[in-house]
């Protein structure tokens, strides 16, 4: 585990890909996968590094029937993925980026499976913020399977927040919009549907899954609930600027 963890991290570290390490190890399990990831974020807090929030990945229905998967995925995000609106983000650090928008959930109490629902999705979270999730799989000519990604972090790298929190109250997260413009041109569109229906399903299904590991959500955990756009790639001198309906506008540049 130890070993596999070094690998996938070094690779997101130092920009290199990797082959998908059930080329080596088929018999994984996806116990096995998320055992990789947490040694690996387990080894970034031992070195100092501090682990700021959570991530979902595949919550749309349509990427897990593909994926064969019942369930999307979680990844950390740790200190250093985090940017503020206006940023600049080096490209040269990571690999092959892709941008997505989705809407950011801060608990104010702590949220725990088995069992977790909406409503207590709902009566936990503080507020939500607008946010653009900047993925990058280390998976050489993207060719990987639901495991490795498992093992690889779920694809973290960067963040970007901005725009406005406010509380879910009054907002329909279902039908909140989102625009994407890369170089004031639009590229994507979706609503907060677009989330397994309503993006709080996500973040329950989180502390749902996290349950299984013993560990919960607590207050104060800032968790992306997943893509509301398709994913789209970016390149040196790209401009993203991600309008969310109700909560503001996020905008930075890959340099």
């Amino acid at each position: 585990m130890e070993k596999l963890a070094k690998h996938c991290e070094d690779a997101e570290l130092n920009a290199v890909e990797i082959t998908k390490i059930t080329d080596d190890y088929p018999e994984m399990t996806y116990e096995d996968a998320y055992d990789i990831q947490w040694t690996a974020r387990a080894a970034k807090e031992a070195r100092g590094t501090k682990i700021v929030g959570m991530k979902m990945g595949l919550t749309s229905q349509a990427k897990m029937k593909q994926m064969g998967v019942p369930n999307p995925c979680y990844g950390y995000l740790a200190d250093y993925f985090s940017y503020a609106d206006s940023a600049e983000i080096k490209i040269d650090e990571l690999i092959h980026p892709k941008v997505e928008a989705e809407i950011a959930f801060v608990l104010k109490s702590d949220l725990q499976g088995p069992g977790c629902t909406i409503a207590d999705v709902l009566a936990a979270t503080d507020f939500v913020m607008p946010a653009v999730e900047v993925i990058d799989s280390r998976y050489k000519d993207f060719k990987f399977d639901l495991k490795s990604v498992i093992a690889d972090n779920s694809s973290s790298s960067r963040y970007v927040t901005g725009g406005q929190a406010k509380s879910i109250k009054g907002l329909d997260l279902k039908t909140l919009g989102v625009v994407m413009e890369i170089n004031g041109e639009i590229v994507q569109l979706g609503a907060g549907a677009a989330v397994l229906g309503h993006p709080a399903t996500s973040i329950a299904m989180l502390a749902n899954m996290l349950s299984q590991r013993g560990e919960i959500l607590k207050a104060g955990t800032y968790i992306l609930s997943g893509a509301i756009t398709a994913a789209v790639s970016v390149k040196k001198g790209d401009n993203v600027t991600v309008k969310f309906q109700e909560l503001g506008t996020v905008s930075f540049k890959f340099v």
